[in-house]
């Protein structure tokens, strides 16, 4: 069926409606701006520069140092880290390598942790060897190491690049001197590797170049599968759309293992050869303080971050107006949040779209003088995407303006499928089609609006709880008979996790609202723990005996 594009009556005019990009391995992302530009500043972490020349370096060295360690082609490396040099390096050092991206959240606790290196298969592994905002990365490693098969795995602090005085007043607090078989320092292998000669030959439209971890659309954690095109790709298309030149600076204030960062914060401002401002974690006045320093112009983020810029009591002290282009997603975006930020800093926040499984941005409101913005829509789709509404009950079915349905996007960002799930990609793939599982409209002007989610899934400031799985915790709690979980409202997170608990009659009056969530938050990340619990005396259920949830959303 042929799509409509009434969204071309709202395309910017600086902005073209195709690329016309060649696909090309991901790594020459990296490759070919440290080919153009080598002494162009690439990274700035805490003070200390990194060129476009010495991170490809880095990352070649890396590339080397996995070959030498047995990596063959296809192999999985895992990537267990904050925001750090290292993070870029190994990244497109596995690339270069041959190998597959397995990016994991530093939030991961033992189990978590476990099963995603299980699922993936991955052989190697890069992990933090420091107490990283009070979580013990590598002892949730630790933990499971010796029930997988990882060949080898390589350590990294957070101190390692950091600039002279600054590494000795950190000292070696915090971080682990691991002493282990099988073990070896990120400083230590890139240092005895020799620069690979030649990256890796690879297929950018077949070849797997990141295995990244979604709830996806059906509930299970799985590994969208997003080629070396995908991702090449996507990058060019969200950086035509801020838009990113080369004397931009970019705030890396989103984490880089998760679709959102990864593509807004490291590849859109790697492809038109931006320098990047690496921050470990997102804390309101450093970040602040970061972009009055460094002059930032990009700062892609969340909603919660700029509600905390807006909120901060101190925000008028710092000059934010070198910020000129920010795309919010992850969550939807508060109006009154979008226009107070605008204000604060003058800069073009506007609301995006996206997903893990289209490597992930798919739509954002227009940026640039003149374009059309409308709040509570997430935009129109980028170059080179179709977009359209389907039919709940036939997705062959297009729908038109201003008809609710389920949003399906098509383009050369949409995931090849999901790792060793068949089944499952086949439900969400059609025709070239990705069905996303979310619930939307279209406006006659060609904008795009989320109505509802079509799962259960919770948002947490963009990260995806899946109710079972903190029920499955809640049902191990000794004093719990009956739980179920919700996403609730709320103007920070956009959504959070809200539990309803039926306690056991000898539990009754001993085990409060703390004691649970204090019991979720050792088992589970800490996003996914509940904030809030309410104890019933028994959950509404259907005649089989399925909770309903809405029911309990409407209380």
């Amino acid at each position: 069926m042929q799509v409509s594009r009434p969204w071309f009556g709202s395309w910017p005019k600086d902005l073209l409606r195709e690329l016309g990009l060649e696909a090309q391995p991901l790594y020459k992302l990296l490759e070919n701006p440290s080919a153009r530009t080598p002494g162009k500043t690439c990274l700035l972490y805490q003070g200390r520069s990194l060129t476009y020349a010495q991170v490809d370096e880095l990352a070649s060295r890396f590339a080397a140092g996995l070959l030498s360690l047995g990596l063959v082609k296809g192999d999985r490396v895992a990537l267990f880290m904050p925001n750090i040099p290292q993070f870029v390096a190994s990244y497109f050092g596995t690339l270069k390598a041959g190998g597959v991206v397995v990016p994991c959240s530093p939030l991961y606790k033992e189990k978590e942790l476990e099963y995603q290196l299980r699922d993936s298969g991955a052989a190697f592994m890069v992990a933090a060897s420091d107490i990283v905002g009070g979580s013990d990365l590598y002892a949730s490693l630790e933990k499971c190491r010796d029930r997988l098969k990882l060949k080898a795995v390589i350590t990294a602090s957070v101190t390692d690049y950091l600039p002279g005085l600054k590494r000795q007043l950190a000292g070696l607090k915090g971080v682990k001197k691991v002493r282990r078989r099988d073990t070896v320092r990120f400083t230590e292998l890139v240092a005895r590797s020799q620069p690979l000669g030649e990256s890796a030959s690879v297929d950018p439209k077949r070849d797997v170049a990141v295995l990244q971890y979604t709830g996806g659309t059906t509930g299970v954690s799985k590994g969208a599968m997003l080629s070396h095109s995908n991702l090449y790709l996507n990058a060019f298309q969200t950086a035509a759309v801020l838009p990113l030149v080369a004397s931009d600076v970019a705030l890396a204030a989103l984490p880089f293992f998760h679709i959102y960062g990864m593509t807004t914060a490291m590849n859109a401002p790697l492809s038109v050869g931006c320098s990047i401002v690496i921050v470990p974690r997102f804390e309101v006045e450093p970040v602040m303080a970061t972009i009055e320093k460094e002059k930032v112009t990009s700062f892609c983020g969340v909603p919660t971050m700029y509600i905390a810029v807006i909120n901060h009591p101190s925000v008028s002290k710092f000059n934010l107006r070198t910020v000129r282009s920010c795309i919010s997603g992850g969550a939807a975006l508060p109006v009154a949040v979008r226009k107070r930020f605008i204000e604060l800093t003058g800069s073009a926040l506007v609301e995006g779209y996206g997903l893990t499984e289209a490597s992930p941005v798919t739509h954002v409101n227009p940026v640039g003088a003149g374009a059309v913005v409308k709040d509570g829509s997430i935009g129109i789709p980028v170059s080179d995407t179709d977009s359209a509404i389907v039919a709940m009950d036939d997705r062959s079915n297009f729908l038109g303006i201003g008809e609710v349905g389920e949003l399906a996007v098509k383009g050369p960002q949409v995931m090849l499928g999901y790792w060793n799930r068949r089944e499952e990609s086949d439900q969400v793939l059609k025709d070239g089609w990705l069905l996303t599982g979310d619930i939307a409209r279209m406006d006659e002007q060609g904008f795009f609006f989320i109505v509802d989610r079509k799962k259960d899934m919770i948002d947490v400031s963009g990260f995806k709880v899946w109710p079972r799985e903190v029920e499955e915790v809640l049902f191990t709690h000794p004093g719990v008979r009956e739980a179920s979980v919700v996403g609730v409202a709320d103007d920070y997170r956009g959504e959070s996790v809200k539990a309803f608990v039926v306690l056991k009659p000898e539990s009754k009056g001993k085990v409060s609202e703390k004691d649970v969530i204090a019991f979720c938050r050792e088992r589970i990340s800490s996003y996914k723990a509940p904030r809030s619990v309410v104890f019933v005396d028994d959950l509404p259920k259907t005649l089989v005996g399925k909770v309903l949830r809405r029911e309990l959303r409407d209380r």
